[in-house]
């Protein structure tokens, strides 16, 4: 037993060793030495002799030095309750080896996994057997592994005096950890080493090495241990003992040395630097006298930041500093280093020279879709970026970006739009940093268009056009045509051809004619022309022949081609009945018949066109037995025909349009017009009279869709002339088309449809529940009754059921809608309530036309969760005095986070609000909401002005339940709960706090950058499952300030203190307060277009909106409303902004405030002429002061670029910072306040005197003035293209990166990631496969029997051979009848036992399944199937039957579902059903019938019997 226990010891150390890779570390070579030592014990420990006496006694610290030691032991939940039992082990051992005492070694203890907590303080336990027994004692937290925010908890809470911390005596910090952490640990580390603790870090299992070492103390070697599991942990406790012991006593004598007598420390001398480039400079210095070991050299940018160092020989006088930002003041400091002390600093300073720019930039070789860019190299360059966009007065354009190595210098720009100027931005890259851009602008070429447009052959309905071809390039030409006063364009595509016919024209119309030229990238302008066609041409050569006593022949000559009917008449000149006939076109001669002998006649021609011209008569005198006389034309020379070419075109659903061409305007009169429907009596047949100087009337109102009659005849002054008919129709009334509904929910759906061809004025929309509700109301002998309470509209039916009057109507509501409406949404409908939906268009002349209809039944309403009701009161926490925010906390309401957890949401929501001093528009206004699937809005932010009113309505929060869209609630609340009906105050800080436990399962980082970007200051306080990385983009910037994480809510009291600060110095003005002044001047997208003299162009970015400020655009504004309590005393003015070359060169003001007598108070000069920048105010003397600042940073400012300008004004001092870098600082008085009774004006000349003030023109991209004087040190500058980084900026709108030509192989793959945090729970998996068939159960009792049925129709009696009787004489099948119909039955009935396995393992997924075995079988016999399902409750024992449906069976269709769910859903919840299936009936032959009914019976959730039953009538 003893030998296969060591055999298992070595095998399982062997497998740890083994585990390592072959390239170990040293580290990992001292973690596998560790290891080997532990084997060797383990193999010692087990010998079957006693142990003997050990030289090596275990190892005691016995140092003289005293320390205090804290360690850091991770709690999470991937270390386990059994390795945590291994962990207290450790600590015993390492709490033995030291003299633990109040006045020798003080110990102190905290556990971290979400939020840390101290177990015991440094001078909680005075002796080393307390210290053991509260380690023994330790108790398992459990949680996330948080590690950097548990650093930072032990530098602000066990390294205090107040907790055991003593001054002079070495510091120890001993992390043990077994994971990677979720946050930042850096920061936190450095913090700690800066205060002076030396750090010691054990890793076990799982803990990132790189991690491990980040977080340790120098060196390596001994302060950096890593195990690969916890049962080898004890191997490291001397190693960790002797360095821990080892280091406090040089900590020790380090502390206790005295400080090196005066002038035994030389201090270097003559600072210089040389060699300064943009990222690098050289300092050299004279040696310090006396043994200098090394030199140690600190630099850091004189604006603020991460100080670097770099530490050369003793021997070396001179170090180059590279890596360094352009365009930057550094700070250097040399400090000679000697064996125990370091002398004074040698300091001085250097600035780094402007990154080069591109030179140089020329645009050439323009297209109209392309140009090419070149540009000389800049020196040292590692790269170039091209942006390039059009310049567009409207939507910002689409920015688009090439990036090429250092070595082009010339790039082509591809699919440019035609006839477009663009912006043309080269940047030199020098790694993640970028130079001054090199801008210019060119336009490209238009397409070319088509050319010489020429007519030729113009007849009355057709005409040939030609041009000249445009470009090789266009592939082919449009012509379009119109009427040149008609509205109706025709068109036409053509290809690559330069000539085309016209044809269908009309006569005696004058077409407008456009020719384009179509491109791959779109089409040229239109090369037009105008033609008139001609008159519709006459028939010629009127004759007759072969003249009788009762007919004669006419012929004539064709006019034209396209004549398609002759209207032939002819009338006795004695004023006799005239004939008529319609002779083809194609005919040109026609024999008349039935005359009168011895009659002249008048023959009349006229020729009919295919667009329904017609042409002018040609007469013809003929008398029957004579030969012809004469022919003449009476084209002009009759007044009888007034007119001609009569049309009826452009009808509508309620008008058309009549036209004719008068051809005897110096005789008629006047016309008279009438029209009648076709269907209609005389009586409504409207006349009216028509000028000469028209020949154009639109008739209206008509009906739609009706034939209309409309006749015209010419009045003469003798009488009428001929008069004309033509019959047109108005066209039906159509409905809207394609009616659907979406976005179905139990309280809501959408309704979206086509709109419809003819013309809309606006929808009607009629909506009611198809069952209505029913009032009964019992009437007396009365004869009038008056109903209330009906409170919408609708028709109400009145019916007498016995003796009552019962009043029922279904509740009809509508909505009107306006003509571009396609869309609309119903709210606040009923659950599982069948709905029908009616659109209506609604007609120009008022009328309405056709409705569509739809049905749509709405979802069961959700099961609403229980609520608990909240105690009325709970304890307040400490009042934030002078809180003054608008704050609104957005909180979880799913369904995750439980009644329990929501009451102390509410607890929280409660304590927080009633810690804020005043509530109400003089204080703090507070606004909740409540989120899940969507958001719901509990109270806005002016909804209560004193504190009890709030805190009640706190209390009476109901829980909500659903999924988690976080992202849509903030959208829902910067919508709806930010804005002015909701209580927003201007110039008031916009506080929100976001409260989730899990995951959003929809996009949160778009919505949450938008809010950073707006100035919105966010928390998100996460706890249980919420995603701690999801927490930081939601909140605002320092993440240790605004994001809070703990494990659950039992916790919240941990952090509500340090919260409730936080949330309440955000509602102070110690935050990123101040104005919106670009708002507050209207310069803003929405509105600038209605402040004179400013015009909107590309910004920084294009994305980035800027507005011009042209020299008459003077912009001033009331103080009183944009500071109306003046400004603060400390701010700072933040301008972004660029001079143009059109600015002048004199003084004038950027910003300033005028009193009411125009004198200045306060403002920001620019002096073009002398590149200065001056600032002034007026003291609290009232004394007028000023500071000017000069230079060559100042004159950046001047060069035509934007710039990015902070002036930071103080109680003391006038700070310029410029690009986000430090320029000067001058002292100032502090400052009066100012008067509210004058004006704020941008760009004021300094000169400009009373009433005639002039403005200087510039472009200005933001303007804001901010409660703070340190904002300019926290500012990114993410708006300037050369200080951009994209991982600390949030993304532009509209950003749009492309390469040059395209995507670079993929790179390496990065080293993997450490285990997550624990995932979101997960949605509720699928039922598991049926179980297997249980046995039989027994029979039954049998039942009573039932009533006698009906007498069945008589058979037929086929009489046959005489047998001998086998079988019962009352049979009637035949064998052959049991072969041929009965045989499938039996078949069936095979098939089915031989897949039943199969039929009850998919039954709940795949029932049709069963009724498509017998589909296969006898398809054209199935007629009706009947579905029954009887459900009973397990804890009841009567039967309920749950549904019965009838379903046609259709072929290839079954309508199974609806039943089939029902019982899943009873099988779901434990419960017994029968479902009985009577698959078919079949009729075999007349009189026979065969019926198969399938019984499926299950009860609990194992036992499930199928039977068959095949019953034969006859």
């Amino acid at each position: 037993m003893f030998l296969g226990h060591l055999l298992f010891q070595m095998i399982k150390r062997r497998s740890l060793l083994l585990a390592r890779p072959k390239g170990s570390t040293r580290d990992e070579r001292n973690t596998i030495t560790l290891q080997q030592t532990a084997l060797k014990r383990s193999i010692n420990s087990r010998s079957v002799f006693p142990p003997l006496p050990s030289d090596e006694d275990e190892f005691m610290c016995k140092t003289p030095s005293i320390s205090d030691i804290v360690i850091l032991v991770d709690g999470s939940w991937s270390i386990g309750r059994i390795n945590f039992r291994l962990v207290r082990t450790f600590l015993e051992n390492l709490v033995r080896a030291f003299s633990v005492e109040f006045d020798k070694t003080r110990i102190g203890l905290a556990q971290y996994s979400g939020d840390p907590r101290i177990e015991w303080h440094l001078n909680a336990h005075t002796t080393k057997e307390s210290v053991l027994e509260a380690v023994k004692n330790l108790p398992y937290k459990g949680g996330n592994t948080l590690t950097g925010l548990a650093l930072t908890y032990i530098l602000e809470t066990s390294f205090k005096p107040e907790s055991g911390s003593r001054p002079g005596v070495p510091k120890i910090g001993i992390l043990i950890t077994d994971g990677k952490s979720q946050d930042d640990v850096i920061p936190p580390a450095q913090s700690l080493r800066e205060a002076g603790i030396e750090l010691f870090a054990i890793g076990v299992k799982n803990a990132d090495e790189n991690e491990l070492k980040a977080i340790a103390s120098p060196p390596e070697e001994t302060h950096v241990y890593n195990v690969a599991d916890f049962s080898v942990m004890s191997d490291i406790v001397e190693g960790l003992t002797k360095a821990v012991c080892d280091r406090v006593e040089q900590l020790d004598k380090q502390l206790q040395e005295p400080p090196p007598p005066p002038g035994s420390v030389a201090v270097p001398r003559d600072l210089v630097t040389s060699d300064i480039t943009a990222r690098s400079f050289r300092v050299a210095w004279t040696h310090a006298a006396g043994q200098v070991e090394k030199y140690r050299v600190v630099y850091y940018p004189a604006s603020g930041g991460q100080p670097d160092e770099k530490v050369v020989p003793g021997a070396q006088s001179a170090v180059e500093l590279d890596h360094l930002n352009s365009l930057t003041e550094y700070q250097v400091a040399v400090f000679a280093v000697y064996r125990s002390a370091a002398s004074e600093a040698l300091r001085g300073s250097a600035t780094t020279l402007a990154l080069p720019m591109v030179n140089d930039l020329q645009l050439f070789d323009i297209t109209h879709s392309t140009m090419r860019v070149r540009w000389k190299t800049a020196a040292g360059a590692s790269g170039y970026m091209i942006l390039y966009a059009p310049l567009t007065g409207g939507e910002p354009a689409d920015e688009k970006e090439v990036k090429v190595e250092d070595s082009v210098n010339e790039v082509e720009l591809e699919a440019l739009t035609p006839a477009t100027e663009y912006t043309v931005t080269v940047y030199a890259l020098y790694g993640e940093e970028a130079s001054d851009p090199m801008t210019s602008q060119e336009t490209t070429l238009p397409l070319s268009p088509a050319r010489n447009l020429r007519f030729s052959d113009v007849e009355h309905s057709s005409t040939r056009l030609t041009w000249d071809s445009a470009s090789r390039k266009a592939k082919g030409y449009r012509i379009m045509y119109v009427k040149t006063n008609g509205v109706q364009t025709n068109e036409v595509e053509v290809g690559r051809v330069t000539a085309w016919l016209l044809r269908n024209l009309t006569s005696l119309t004058e077409y407008t004619v456009g020719v384009f030229a179509v491109y791959d990238e779109g089409q040229a302008d239109a090369a037009t022309d105008s033609f008139t066609t001609k008159t519709v041409p006459d028939p010629s050569d009127l004759r007759s022949s072969d003249v009788s006593t009762d007919s004669f022949r006419v012929s004539w000559q064709p006019p034209a081609s396209d004549v398609v009917l002759y209207r032939l008449s002819w009338t006795p000149t004695d004023r006799g009945e005239s004939d008529e006939v319609l002779v083809n076109g194609n005919m040109n001669a026609y024999l008349i018949k039935g005359l009168r002998p011895l009659t002249e006649y008048e023959v009349l021609l006229a020729a009919v066109y295919a667009n329904e011209a017609e042409s002018d008569e040609i007469v013809l005198v003929e008398s029957t037995g004579e030969v012809a006389c004469c022919l003449f034309s009476l084209k002009g020379s009759s007044p009888r025909y007034g007119f001609r070419n009569m049309r009826i075109d452009e009808e509508t659903t309620f008008s058309m349009r009549v036209a004719w061409q008068p051809t005897d305007t110096r005789n008629v009169r006047h016309y008279r017009l009438s029209y009648v429907s076709t269907k209609g009596d005389r009586a409504e047949e409207q006349v009216g009279t028509v000028s000469t100087g028209h020949n154009i009337l639109v008739l209206q109102p008509l009906l739609s869709d009706t034939e209309y009659k409309v006749s015209i005849t010419p009045v003469y002054p003798d009488g009428d002339g001929p008069p004309a008919a033509r019959t047109g129709r108005t066209l039906p009334l159509s409905a809207p088309k394609n009616l659907r509904v979406s976005e179905e929910w139990y309280n809501r759906f959408r309704i979206s449809w086509d709109v419809p061809p003819s013309p809309t004025m606006g929808y009607r929309v009629v909506y009611q529940p198809v069952s209505g509700n029913v009032h009964t109301h019992q009437l007396g002998p009365v004869k009038c009754y008056w109903f209330n309470g009906f409170h919408t509209t609708g028709e109400f039916k009145l019916r007498d059921a016995n003796g009552a009057l019962r009043v029922s109507g279904a509740q009809k509501q509508e909505a009107k809608l306006s003509g571009g409406a396609n869309r609309h949404c119903f709210s606040n409908l009923r659950p599982d309530t069948a709905y029908e939906v009616s659109v209506y268009a609604q007609l120009q002349d008022g009328s309405e036309g056709p409705g569509v209809t739809v049905s749509e039944r709405t979802q069961p309403a959700p099961t609403p969760k229980p609520t608990t009701v909240l105690p009325l009161s709970f304890p307040l926490g400490a009042v934030c005095k002078a809180a003054r925010a608008d704050l609104v906390f957005l909180v979880d309401g799913s369904w995750s986070i439980g009644d329990d957890n929501f009451l102390k949401i509410i607890r929280f929501l409660y304590s927080t609000s009633g810690a804020l001093d005043q509530i109400g528009p003089d204080g703090t206004q507070v606004a909740i909401a409540q989120f899940s699937d969507d958001a719901r809005t509990e109270f806005k932010l002016n909804s209560y002005s004193d504190k009890e009113r709030l805190l009640d309505a706190i209390n009476k929060i109901s829980y909500k339940g659903g999924n988690t869209k976080t992202g849509r609630a903030i959208q829902h609340v910067k919508e709806n709960i930010f804005t002015v009906e909701g209580g927003v105050r201007r110039g008031i800080p916009n506080v929100l706090v976001v409260l989730t436990d899990g995951r959003s399962q929809d996009d949160v980082n778009k919505v949450s950058k938008e809010m950073q970007m707006e100035g919105y200051i966010v928390f998100a306080i996460g706890f249980a499952d919420a995603d701690y990385g999801e927490l930081v983009s939601i909140a605002s910037s320092p993440s240790d300030r605004h994001v809070f994480f703990v494990d659950d809510l039992d916790a919240f009291t941990n952090i509500e203190e340090k919260l409730v600060t936080f949330v309440c110095e955000a509602a102070t003005a110690t935050q990123i307060l101040g104005f919106r002044m670009m708002e507050l001047f209207g310069l803003v997208e929405s509105r600038y277009g209605s402040v004179s003299g400013v015009s909107l162009v590309p910004g920084t970015f294009n994305t980035f909106p800027s507005f011009h400020l042209h020299g008459d655009a003077f912009l001033a504004q009331p103080t009183r409303f944009l500071h109306p309590e003046g400004l603060p005393s400390d701010y700072t003015v933040t301008l972004l902004f660029r001079l143009l070359p059109d600015t002048p060169e004199e003084p004038f003001a950027l910003w300033e405030v005028l009193d009411r007598d125009n004198e200045p108070l306060v403002g920001v000069i620019l002096d073009n002429g002398g590149k200065t920048l001056t600032f002034f105010n007026n003291d609290y003397k009232g004394e007028f002061q000023t500071v000017t600042f000069e230079g060559p940073e100042i004159k950046k400012l001047f060069y035509g670029s934007f710039h990015k300008l902070h002036i930071a004004v103080s109680k003391t001092s006038a700070k310029v910072v410029i690009d986000c870098s430090a320029v000067a600082e001058k002292p100032i008085n502090a400052a009066g306040n100012i008067t509210i009774d004058g004006l704020e004006v941008l760009g004021r000349m300094v000169r400009s005197r009373g009433n005639r003030d002039n403005s200087a023109p510039f472009q200005l991209q933001i303007f804001d003035i901010v409660c703070s004087a340190s904002w300019a040190g926290r500012d990114k500058c993410c708006e300037l293209p050369g200080l951009r980084k994209e991982a600390d900026c949030p993304a532009m709108p509209k950003a749009c990166t492309c390469t040059q030509d395209s995507k670079g192989p993929p790179g390496t793959a990065g080293p993997p990631g450490g285990p997550g945090i624990r995932g979101a729970r997960g949605d509720r998996g699928e039922s598991g496969p049926v179980g297997l068939t249980g046995p039989v159960g027994d029979s039954g009792a049998p039942g009573p029997q039932g009533p006698q049925g009906l007498q069945g129709h008589s058979g037929r009696s086929i009489i046959g051979t005489p047998v001998r009787p086998t079988r019962s004489s009352g049979s009637a099948l035949s064998i052959y009848f049991i072969l041929i119909n009965v045989f499938p039955c039996l078949l069936l009935i095979f098939l089915f036992f031989r897949c039943h396995s199969y039929i009850l393992n998919t039954f709940k997924k795949k029932t049709q399944y069963l009724l498509h075995l017998k589909y296969k079988i006898y398809i054209n016999e199935a007629r009706i199937i009947y579905i029954t399902c009887i459900c009973r409750e397990a804890k009841e024992s009567k039967d309920r039957k749950i549904v019965l449906i009838t379903v046609p069976f259709e072929k290839g269709r079954f309508l199974l579902f609806r039943s089939r769910s029902v019982c899943d859903t009873a099988a779901r919840f434990n419960s017994a059903y029968l479902l009985i299936l009577m698959i078919s009936e079949w009729i075999v032959q007349e009189h026979i019938y065969i019926y198969i009914y399938l019984y499926i019976f299950k009860y609990s959730n194992k036992d499930i019997y199928i039977y068959i039953y095949i019953c034969v009538y006859i």
